[in-house]
């Protein structure tokens, strides 16, 4: 067995069975940084050990602002200006990256390791189009200009971009969220990495286009026995693709184990606590509300000399609060940083009580033959066909699809971003509203807001929290003054926001944080309707679950209606009571979320749920989707979805387009097939 040194207590030894370090292909040892804020350090990781074999995926699980992706960064030197490392030190190779000059380090880059960013708008450069970025990488490789180009559309083939060839000739702000997600993950795998460091790598995407990406990192550890160091807030990513899984809370790893190991049978209570917040075995809002971590996570540079986790602990006693946890050796590498692993079998989930869920049989929004079609160097692109969907009041409506399947479209037509094509309408409280925002009164703006996807894009970047929220209060609602700084406390408490928190700017916040102060600013104006678009994707476990069980609160008690856009199976069956499934700008499918889970599906909705990562490890067959992704450009004949399909009928499915079925009540399928002969889903126990 080797060891390696704890460079917070020096002395202490952290048990880790992995070999020779100078043969890792990463190997951080006793790292500890600091950013300097105000002309005063502020301590972020205090101390991190792990290692990464060559072959192996070691995966980083915490909440946002534990420092995950600090010490991915670290691990390539990719650190702000004010961010210094203190202490420790990152090899790769048995070589030290933080000894490394300036040249070395662009070569180690270059050719040796790679980073795929949380945020690919922020990972673009929005002023080159798609194609000139990504044959950039392989011009730094060697090959010349044809080359380099013939090379970009291979790897956005790779990572089923729907008409790469068009996607080459864009530029980032025409593309989706998941659609840019992937334009960044074939970018890092441009140079066929020996490291590489994915942070957040599938937030954006679809299951089905998430399962296709980690199915490709899978097949380049395979080919190439390259390393992996995974950081995601999905557990059932981290789940099916790590070996091993290290949990950081502010900024120290508090217990190391196999990812079987960790997931069957955790040893720390903070690990326990991200366990219990994810909504599993099929649990509904109206069963119980998702259990939490109390409390939150301390601020950089806060001085923690004990228990770091001391102040959020249901089993915290005197001793925690005196003295620093010893290291507990778990047998074959495992260890916990915890006073008491023997008592955290006492650790439950508290019962929760959720009151009735009612809702209205009047449609608060009815959309109807709805149809957008944009125009794009000459021709027409449909990006809607013929939707025709509504929601009552107190519902919500979940809409679930692959990137591009038009459902952020159709959220933007229905808030009058997009003005739909002639022939169809959109009516709130049964009055039709006018077809672009700008036309239309202050009370029908006022009464839906947004969540976008990407807070980022969303936020002002040069305002505090505090500047935003109380300019939304301000100016949607009848606030002012001493009220208004109320509202905007109590927002910002339901969205666990720190006071700290609403004295920083969005760029001084983690991409989680960002998430939820968008979350915030929505309901600051205290909507009647709320669209979502991906408002969880960026959140930790516990944060998801805190905003989960504040929207059905105040869905229950204000009954607000919500329209769910996600890609993210287990949080839409928690939180809808009703799923519409998307493809190609059509519904596929919709009905009551238990009525899709329990079958008969469509097949496109058969293959969504065969791909969601179990974080129960559950073995299951997923149902690949062969084929191109149609372009909205040029949709196949028939029914769109018969390219892809394995129960295609020829001389019928790509011929005729399919009339909508009403399996049951409200439940409606469009598909050519018999009622008995509809798959019935792959059964989905646990998401996220």
């Amino acid at each position: 067995m080797t060891t390696a040194q704890d460079a917070t207590n020096p002395g202490e030894v952290i048990p880790i069975d992995r070999g020779d370090p100078h043969t890792a292909a990463l190997s951080v040892e006793g790292l500890r940084l600091s950013y300097e804020v105000r002309g005063n350090p502020r301590a972020v990781l205090r101390g991190v050990t792990f290692q990464v074999r060559p072959g192996e995926a070691f995966g980083l699980v915490g909440e946002s602002g534990c420092g995950k992706s600090t010490t991915a960064y670290a691990a390539l030197r990719y650190l702000p200006s004010n961010g210094s490392i203190d202490a420790g030190r990152v090899l790769a190779d048995g070589r030290d990256i933080t000894r490394m000059s300036n040249q070395e380090l662009r070569t180690f880059r270059a050719q040796h390791a790679a980073m795929v960013y949380q945020d690919p708008v922020q990972a673009m450069n929005p002023a080159l189009r798609i194609g000139k970025q990504v044959a950039e990488c392989f011009t730094l490789l060697g090959h010349n200009k044809s080359e380099a180009e013939d090379r970009a559309l291979a790897a956005l083939e790779q990572v089923k971009i729907a008409d790469p060839k068009s996607v080459m000739d864009r530029y980032p702000h025409q593309l989706s969220g998941g659609m840019l997600q992937r334009v960044v993950i074939a970018m890092g795998l441009a140079g066929d990495p020996k490291l590489l460091v994915l942070d957040e790598p599938t937030t954006g995407l679809d299951a089905t286009v998430e399962a296709e990406v980690l199915d490709l990192v899978r097949e380049l550890r395979r080919e190439t026995e390259a390393a992996v160091l995974l950081i995601a807030h999905n557990l059932g990513v981290i789940r099916t693709m790590c070996d091993r899984v290290g949990v950081m809370y502010a900024g120290k790893m508090v217990e190391e184990a196999s990812a079987d190991e960790l997931f069957e049978q955790p040893r720390h209570p903070y690990t326990i606590g991200l366990m219990q917040a994810i909504p599993r075995l099929g649990l509904r809002k109206t069963d119980r509300a998702l259990t939490t971590i109390p409390g939150n996570m301390p601020a950089i540079g806060t001085e923690l000399p004990t228990c770091v986790y001391v102040d959020r602990c249901p089993i915290a006693t005197d001793l925690c609060r005196t003295d620093k946890p010893p290291l507990a050796a778990l047998g074959d590498g495992r260890w916990t940083r915890c006073h008491h692993p023997d008592k955290v079998d006492a650790i439950v989930e508290p019962d929760a009580v959720v009151q009735p869920h009612e809702i209205s049989d009047d449609a608060v929004v009815q959309l109807n033959n709805i149809s957008k079609t944009f125009r794009q160097k000459g021709r027409d692109i449909p990006a809607l066909v013929g939707v025709d969907l509504g929601f009552a009041e107190g519902e919500t409506l979940g809409l679930v699809g692959e990137s591009g399947s038009g459902k952020s479209t159709l959220a933007k037509t229905m808030l009058g971003v997009h003005a739909p094509d002639e022939g169809g309408d959109i009516t709130l409280y049964g009055r039709r509203m006018r077809a672009k925002a700008t036309d239309r009164r202050d009370a029908s703006i006022r009464a839906i807001q947004m969540v976008f996807q990407n807070p980022d894009s969303a936020l002002n970047r040069s305002w505090t929290v505090r500047q935003i929220l109380t300019r939304t209060v301000t100016s949607l609602t009848d606030i002012s003054g001493a009220d208004a700084d109320k509202r905007v406390e109590d927002v910002a408490e339901a969205m666990r926001l720190s006071s700290h928190h609403l004295d920083m700017r969005p760029r001084q916040l983690s991409g989680g944080l960002k998430q939820r102060v968008a979350i915030a600013r929505a309901f600051a104006g205290d909507p009647r309707i709320v669209v979502c678009d991906e408002p969880t994707s960026a959140l930790d476990v516990s944060v998801q679950a805190a905003i989960l069980n504040l929207l059905a609160n105040l869905q229950r008690d204000e009954r607000t209606s919500y329209l769910f856009i996600t890609h993210d199976i287990g949080v839409v069956r928690y939180l809808a009571d009703r799923i519409a499934v998307m493809y190609v700008g059509r519904i596929m499918e919709k009905g009551k979320t238990d009525d899709l889970f329990e079958g008969p599906v469509h097949p496109y909705t058969e293959a969504l749920l065969s791909a969601v990562p179990s974080v129960d490890g559950e073995a299951k067959d997923r149902i690949p989707l062969t084929g191109d992704i149609p372009s909205p450009a040029n949709p196949p004949s028939g029914c769109v979805f018969h390219t892809r399909c394995k129960y295609h009928m020829p001389g019928r499915c790509d011929v005729d387009v399919p009339q909508p079925v009403e399996i049951q009540a409200g439940h409606t399928i469009t598909c050519h097939l018999p009622v008995d002969d509809m798959p019935r889903p792959v059964p989905v126990a646990i998401s996220n």
